[in-house]
């Protein structure tokens, strides 16, 4: 709902009156240690908003008793939803599958070890009341994590807004609330491939920063590897920049450009200095060495786009369903994919599959 308008700096924005309904989206993943605190927090949020809120808790194939407990609140509170994926999809995924599933007229997406502080949500909500329509979460501080964790991040932030032609965020992660217009954007979008927080900036739309100090897991361990964090950030960049592919071009004129200064220099030396043969096969060695450097990491540069393309041309759905409780109705497709998951309402414990078609 639209009530009175508000000016800075010389525009208007349509300021929002209190919506019919508020969505937090949680992708789980083997947290059975902060569910219940999790819940506790967020229903003491709740209750401080004039909002009507739901909580959809996404199971992203977890192996622990994360999802016995999602039932068990859902039992126990109808605004509980939950939505159990039939494997490990990741992150991305489980986030993308959460945004499909929410109603509310604002969506929040935060995670389950409350690294991510719900108390923060009012000030969101506020926010977004005064007319953002995505309101970001930016780290100020990042509690008990590796120093080269957190050198790493820092780098990559800034390294990723100088690749790309979107204004991303530094410091930020997919902790946020994002009005239903944007949200329904991102549930079109047909890419498979998914960075979320560089979508949400692509998307555009009117977006404010609220700073927090980021604080460490309640309990359990940290899903986040820096493996997984390095594949993240590898997606990151592939989505939205280019600029790896000019730089294999440009390897490649180097290496050209050095392979005609050496055929020169071999010449010459062959004619004016007879060097001995050691130091020819020195200079051959390190020549096919480095040259078969340059191949592979454009090859791997190549590699990472072309299997991107791969995985957006075989059109397979982007998630599937065991298991659905609260959520009536189905899903609606990806743009262009036209594919649809189809869910019903299901008592707890019994699961049903999503398909897909084209």
């Amino acid at each position: 709902m639209l009530a009175q308008t508000r000016t800075d700096a010389g525009l208007t924005y349509p300021r929002k009156s209190a919506p019919s309904a508020c969505s937090f989206v949680i992708p789980i993943y083997n947290e059975e240690e902060n569910i219940v605190e999790m819940y506790r927090r967020l229903k003491l949020v709740a209750e401080m908003l004039e909002e009507d809120v739901e909580m959809v808790l996404v199971d992203d194939g977890s192996r622990d008793r994360s999802l016995e407990l999602m039932r068990d609140l859902h039992r126990r509170d109808p605004s509980v939803r939950y939505v159990s994926l039939a494997r490990n999809f990741g992150h991305q995924i489980a986030v993308t599958a959460g945004l499909q599933f929410a109603r509310g007229d604002a969506v929040i997406v935060l995670d389950a070890d409350l690294q991510d502080p719900p108390e923060l949500i009012p000030k969101m909500i506020e926010l977004w009341r005064a007319g953002n329509q995505v309101v970001y979460a930016q780290r100020t501080v990042r509690r008990e994590e590796p120093l080269l964790k957190r050198a790493l991040a820092y780098g990559f932030y800034r390294f990723l807004r100088r690749l790309t032609d979107v204004d991303i965020p530094a410091d930020t992660g997919d902790f946020c609330l994002m009005d239903r217009q944007v949200v329904d954007i991102l549930n079109a979008l047909p890419e498979r491939g998914r960075y979320l927080r560089g979508l949400r900036a692509w998307v555009g739309f009117r977006q404010t920063a609220v700073l927090f100090e980021r604080d460490p897991r309640f309990a359990g361990e940290v899903k986040y590897t820096l493996r997984k964090s390095f594949s993240l950030a590898v997606s990151g960049i592939v989505s939205f920049s280019r600029v790896p592919l000019r730089i294999a071009s440009y390897l490649g004129l180097l290496a050209a450009s050095l392979a005609v200064i050496m055929i020169v220099l071999v010449v010459y030396w062959r004619i004016f200095k007879h060097p001995a043969s050691l130091i020819n096969y020195t200079i051959v060695t390190s020549a096919i060495f480095f040259f078969g450097a340059v191949q592979l990491l454009c090859l791997g540069i190549l590699g990472e786009y072309l299997g991107r393309v791969y995985d957006e041309v075989k059109g397979r759905p982007i998630f599937t369903v065991k298991e659905v409780a609260g959520i009536p109705g189905r899903i609606n497709g990806y743009g262009s994919q036209s594919w649809q998951a189809m869910v019903a309402e299901t008592e707890p414990g019994k699961s049903m599959v999503a398909g897909a078609g084209n």
